[in-house]
C-alpha cells in the first residue's frame, strides 16, 4: 500500500483543523495542506510589517553603549524595525559610499564622499574633547618624524588618518591596516609607529608602546574646538517624515543608555577588547556624552571647521557647511 494511502487511513476522520489534512487520496506530497494550530511551535511566523532599518556601527564599546535600547527592545520603535550589521569603521565608510545601508555610522572624513546619498544625524556623534587618536611607536619621536616612517593606518577615509595629514602632510608611507591590529604590529616592529583609534588609545601603554601624538589634542590646540571624529548618517531617499522620527527613535537610544549607564555599559562589555567594566566605562564617557545627544551650535562648528580646512588643504570634496537632521 502506498505511504499515502496508509497516513490517510490512519488520520481520524473528520480530519481536524489543525495538522496535516490530505484532501483526498491520490494527492501527491505537493497537494498536501499543512494547517498549523495556533500556538504551534512550528507554525510559520508571519510577516513583520514594520519597515527595516539596517544600521551599521563599529563592534566597539561606545557603539555598543548608544545602541543598545534599540537593539535589544529597549524603546517602542514604532512602525520600524533594526537590524544591526557590526563592521570595522573603514568598511562601514565604504559601504556608506555605495549606499548600502540606510543608517550608519561613518567617519567625518568620510562626509563630503556620501553627502549627495547621506544626511547628518544631529545625534549620534564621536567627539574628541581635547582628547582623539593617537599616533604611537616603539621608540622615541616627534610628530614630525613620521613624514619618514612606515605608519601603520585604521583607514584612509577615518577622521584619525586626515587629522594626521592635516598635522604633518600627505605623502606618507602606510599600510591601512585592521584597527585592533595596529598596537600588536606596532609593537612587533612591523611598523614605526600606528595611528591607533577606539579602545587601543587607553590600552596602549601595556603593550610597551609610548605616545607620539594625541591628534584630538592637536586638533584644540590649532583650532580651539574639539575634533569631531565620527557621526550617524541616514539616507537621503528614506524622505523628510522618516528621517525625522528616526533620528528621534536614535536620540532615544542614547537617552536610555546614559539613564541606565550600568545596564548599558554591561552590554557594551563584550565589545571591549582587553578590557574590564571600568576602564570600558571610561571609555565610554569619552565618546557617549552631550555631544552625542547633540552636536550643538560648537560642535556643528567644529565639524565644519574640519571639512574646510580638508577641503583647502586638497584632501576632501567641497561639502560644508553641513546641513544636520
Amino acid at each position: 500500500m502506498p505511504f499515502w494511502q496508509a497516513a490517510a487511513q490512519a488520520l481520524p476522520q473528520p480530519i481536524p483543523a489543525c495538522g496535516l489534512k490530505i484532501s483526498r487520496p491520490g494527492d501527491t506530497l505537493a497537494q498536501l495542506d499543512l494547517n498549523l494550530c495556533p500556538g504551534d511551535p512550528h507554525a510559520m511566523s508571519k510577516p513583520d510589517p514594520r519597515q527595516l532599518i539596517r544600521v551599521g556601527h563599529s563592534p566597539d564599546p561606545d557603539d555598543a553603549f548608544m545602541f543598545h535600547a534599540l537593539a535589544n527592545g529597549k524603546i517602542d520603535t514604532g512602525p520600524f524595525r533594526f537590524e544591526h550589521q557590526l563592521q570595522d569603521i573603514q568598511t562601514l565608510n565604504e559601504r556608506a559610499r555605495r549606499g548600502e545601508l540606510e543608517v550608519t555610522a561613518i567617519s567625518i572624513h568620510a562626509y563630503p564622499y556620501v553627502a549627495d546619498r547621506y544626511a547628518m544625524l544631529n545625534c549620534g556623534s564621536s567627539m574628541g574633547d581635547g582628547y582623539g587618536p593617537m599616533v604611537v611607536s616603539r621608540e622615541p619621536m616627534m610628530l614630525a618624524d613620521v613624514r619618514t616612517k612606515k605608519l601603520a593606518i585604521p583607514g584612509e577615509l577615518t577622521t584619525a588618518f586626515l587629522a594626521l595629514q592635516l598635522a604633518v602632510g600627505t605623502g606618507l608611507d602606510y599600510d591601512v591596516v585592521m584597527f585592533d591590529q595596529i598596537i600588536p604590529a606596532v609593537a612587533s616592529g612591523q611598523y614605526d609607529a600606528g595611528l591607533i583609534i577606539h579602545e587601543g588609545q587607553l590600552t596602549y601603554a601595556d603593550a610597551g608602546l609610548r605616545l607620539v601624538a594625541d591628534l584630538g589634542v592637536w586638533w584644540g590646540e590649532a583650532t580651539g574646538f574639539p575634533l569631531p571624529l565620527g557621526g550617524n548618517v541616514i539616507r537621503r531617499d528614506l524622505g523628510e517624515a522618516k528621517i525625522a522620527t528616526l533620528s528621534v527613535l536614535l536620540k532615544q537610544s542614547i537617552e536610555y543608555a546614559l539613564a541606565n549607564r550600568d545596564e548599558a555599559v554591561v552590554y557594551a562589555l563584550q565589545y571591549a577588547r582587553d578590557m574590564g567594566k571600568e576602564l570600558a566605562d571610561e571609555f565610554v564617557g569619552m565618546y557617549v556624552n552631550d555631544w552625542t545627544l547633540d552636536y550643538g551650535d560648537r560642535g556643528r562648528a567644529a565639524v565644519n571647521e574640519l571639512l574646510r580646512r580638508a577641503h583647502a588643504a586638497g584632501l576632501v570634496p567641497k561639502a560644508y557647511p553641513v546641513t544636520f537632521v
